[in-house]
């Protein structure tokens, strides 16, 4: 798809996640609209998948660490077609639905793990990546994590692992828009050298704008080349991008639009086109 495309195609998904945020009554918008742009790059540009058959053995894996952010991830897989027709009441959070409020691989086809308790993506990752080397296969396994999220020990376990396994086909898109549900993470963890931490690691580096497609895709193909080591990409994103009324606002780790919101939302993704 040509990056225009690409760019217009994300903010329908956040339109999606949006909408079924607001019909549902429940979930976590901020963070879920950070990440449009990465996931729209992974499912219609980078990973290589088959809808219609969502346990492909050679398929590329993708785990969301940061489960809260799911509806953008149920936009992306009903876009793509992982649920047939594309999906217009997701029934977000509802009990027996498929769209729980946080991924559920044994509800929802296309979703490759179970994620919600924080910190465990990268750790699981490692060991499907290494999983691939055994079974010689060289799909790549791709995580979601949100800069908060690394606070957690087990990530950096999971991270010096990767590296002493030396699994090149394990790739990490870091979500770094400097909140987490408590605050900022600068005010509760200090400091978010991301980038410098995981390059003591032993990792592949890189940091780019979280919202320009082009630079996604590229750090992907370079991710995807190196070999030997296991690449981060450290992506500055901002919380409920594309909402001027979301945009770096903590507020909106959690909340329900109004009506009144719904409305601007539509105007200001779709233009006021029906989603």
């Amino acid at each position: 798809m040509k990056t225009e495309d690409l760019k217009q195609l994300a903010n329908r998904l956040r339109f999606t996640a949006v909408d079924m945020i607001y019909k549902g009554k429940d979930g976590h918008p901020g963070p879920a609209l950070s990440i449009a742009d990465i996931m729209t790059a992974l499912y219609f540009d980078i990973m290589r998948i088959d809808p219609e058959n969502p346990d492909w053995a050679d398929r590329d894996r993708l785990i969301l660490s940061k489960g809260h952010s799911c509806p953008i991830w149920y936009a992306a897989l009903s876009e793509r077609g992982y649920f047939g027709e594309r999906v217009t009441d997701f029934r977000l959070r509802a009990l027996g639905s498929k769209f729980q409020g946080h991924p559920t691989m044994q509800k929802t086809p296309g979703v490759d793990m179970t994620s919600g308790s924080l910190g465990n993506g990268i750790a699981i990752g490692s060991g499907m990546a290494l999983a691939g080397r055994y079974r010689r296969k060289d799909y790549d396994v791709y995580v979601i994590v949100g800069d908060g999220e690394l606070q957690e020990g087990i990530c950096w376990e999971g991270i010096n692992e990767a590296a002493a396994q030396g699994l090149e086909h394990l790739i990490v898109f870091v979500d770094k828009n400097g909140w987490q549900s408590g605050g900022s993470v600068e005010e509760i963890q200090g400091s978010n050298n991301i980038r410098e931490r995981f390059e003591a690691f032993g990792w592949h580096t890189q940091e780019i704008d979280g919202h320009d497609m082009d630079a996604i895709r590229a750090a992907a193909a370079r991710a995807k080349a190196e070999k030997g080591r296991p690449s981060v990409i450290v992506c500055d994103c901002v919380k409920g991008k594309g909402l001027s009324f979301m945009e770096n606002d903590n507020a909106w780790h959690k909340g329900v639009p109004t009506e009144e919101q719904y409305e601007m939302a539509r105007q200001e993704l779709l233009g006021g086109a029906q989603g």
